[in-house]
């Protein structure tokens, strides 16, 4: 099967509603990070055809993920990053590794940027691409809107707070700032590596630039060269029922590998 039918099916299964409750015994509830709703819908149905447990996979960023377990609204949050220490109520359960990529259009013809011209971009002190060495106009900042992981890592990486950046235009899922520079030449943003690998050898013109010098690549992150990588992670709180606890085991197990890899994601070793 063809990989780009295969995701695109796959994301448009992935239910984007706010609402949402743990469902009976032969149902399980996930929520959480729209980095990893694509990997866990196509795993959740390949263990619907294995098994006829229905599995409810939606999105809505890691904050919510958090949220949704710790209110009993979800049997399992996607959080794509570590757990802090004041998420100790909650057990992560490790799936891979991911890491965030700056991206800009390929028509920008900026290869390269310094962690302080980043950080100077966005919080405003550089307004102009031709202050940077690419051409005049002005830069349209993309940024990550509050809860997701992503934007969380981001700041944390370049010592940033969020007041403190300039952004044009706020957005939530990975797609919508994958749209966001693939259709504006003078945009930059940032977004999960395998999104944007996948996306721009599917066609969409986009960049991922280098950070400290290393490229934005899956190799660099299973390496732990790439400095701005997260874990993936389901997250559980409390005992987990025998139902939950199979399909864990099922989307955890070595031979899942190949899937994801599929979605440009590092799968965690047993």
């Amino acid at each position: 099967m063809i990989l780009p039918l295969r995701l695109g099916a796959v994301l448009g299964a992935v239910i984007l509603a706010v609402g949402g409750c743990v469902g009976p015994a032969d149902k399980i509830v996930i929520t959480g990070s729209s980095t990893i709703a694509p990997l866990m819908a196509d795993l959740a149905e390949r263990y619907e055809a294995e098994t006829g447990v229905q599995v409810d996979v939606q999105s809505g960023g890691s904050g919510r993920g958090i949220q949704d377990v710790r209110q009993g609204l979800a049997d399992l949050g996607m959080v794509s990053r570590a757990l802090k220490p004041d998420e100790s109520d909650l057990t992560a359960h490790v799936l891979g590794r991911d890491g965030v990529a700056m991206i800009v259009n390929t028509a920008n013809p900026i290869s390269a940027l310094s962690d302080w011209q980043i950080i100077a971009i966005y919080s405003g002190k550089i307004d102009d691409w031709a202050e940077v060495g690419g051409d005049a106009g002005a830069i349209t900042v993309v940024h990550k809107a509050n809860g997701r992981s992503t934007q969380e890592l981001f700041l944390d990486y370049f010592g940033l707070s969020n007041d403190q950046v300039r952004a044009d235009m706020v957005i939530g899922e990975n797609q919508q700032g994958i749209k966001a520079v693939a259709g504006d030449t003078k945009a930059i943003g940032y977004v999960s590596i395998g999104t944007a690998i996948y996306e721009a050898e599917s066609g969409s013109p986009l960049r991922l630039l280098p950070l400290e010098g290393i490229p934005a690549t899956l190799e660099e992150v299973a390496r732990g060269r790439y400095p701005l990588s997260r874990e993936l992670n389901l997250v559980s709180q409390g005992n987990l029922s025998s139902t939950v606890q199979a399909f864990l085991d099922f989307v955890t197990d070595p031979s899942m590998a190949e899937v994801y890899h599929d979605y440009y994601f590092v799968a965690s070793k047993p």
